[in-house]
């Protein structure tokens, strides 16, 4: 792998919850366009490894980068920016409920820095196109189902053209078929568009159904299962 190619690049990283060791040692990079699973059972660390590389926790020790974001040097006023350039997707929607599936869209280009009209009205057309819901754009989220709510995330999650996705869970609420739908949205994501796409995921059935590299949580360490 090189560093031209790496969006995600730890190095021999602790990382903490307040002071306990959580992780040790983690080495881990993920190319552009690559699609992961991370896998680990409940309280391994797949969350805490998903903060350190969304800059809710700091890496004290070690080094990492993230999108050419230096995590260990990473200021709490850098961390907006450095989010600007990811796209995070949760199990829960955090939808805004008073506003359609556009105004939700239109809601975070405002809230980073787009002006003009125009370009926004493009890029909800396209974000909604990929993710297939470009025909339900007037939709309150009540009124999707819970698959369509979560291709909404993942259509604002890729508004600002983000170099890596990481996805908590965001099959967790779902049922197996949609479950599907989503996990095959995202690895297209990651082939089609170029963005590199980190998944942690409790549901082994879709490392069959889906194959790709598995990245494993046990004992504290970090490691590519074989």
């Amino acid at each position: 792998m090189t560093a031209e190619l790496s969006v995600i690049n730890l190095r021999q990283a602790d990382i903490f919850q307040e002071k306990n060791l959580v992780l040790h040692q983690v080495d881990l990079e993920i190319n552009k366009g690559e699609f992961a699973y991370l896998i680990g059972k409940t309280g391994s660390g797949k969350s805490s490894l998903l903060k350190t590389l969304y800059g809710e926790l700091k890496l004290e020790l070690g080094n990492g980068s993230v999108a050419g974001f230096d995590l260990g040097k990473l200021s709490r006023r850098a961390v907006p920016k450095l989010r600007r350039r990811l796209g995070i997707i949760f199990q829960d929607f955090q939808l805004l409920t008073d506003r359609n599936a556009k105004e939700n869209l239109l809601f975070v280009l405002k809230a980073t820095g787009w002006k003009n009209k125009m370009e926004m009205a493009k890029r909800v057309g396209e974000v909604l196109h990929i993710v297939g819901l470009e025909t339900k754009d007037y939709k309150m989220p009540h009124q999707l189902s819970g698959g369509e709510q979560q291709r909404l995330v993942i259509a604002r999650a890729l508004l600002n053209k983000p170099e890596v996705i990481l996805a908590d869970e965001p099959t967790g609420n779902l049922d197996p078929e949609i479950s599907d739908d989503i996990t095959r949205l995202l690895q297209f994501i990651a082939k089609e568009e170029g963005t590199a796409v980190l998944m942690a995921t409790h549901e082994h059935r879709l490392l069959t159904q889906f194959p790709a590299r598995i990245i494993k949580i046990e004992n504290n360490k970090v490691h590519d299962a074989a």
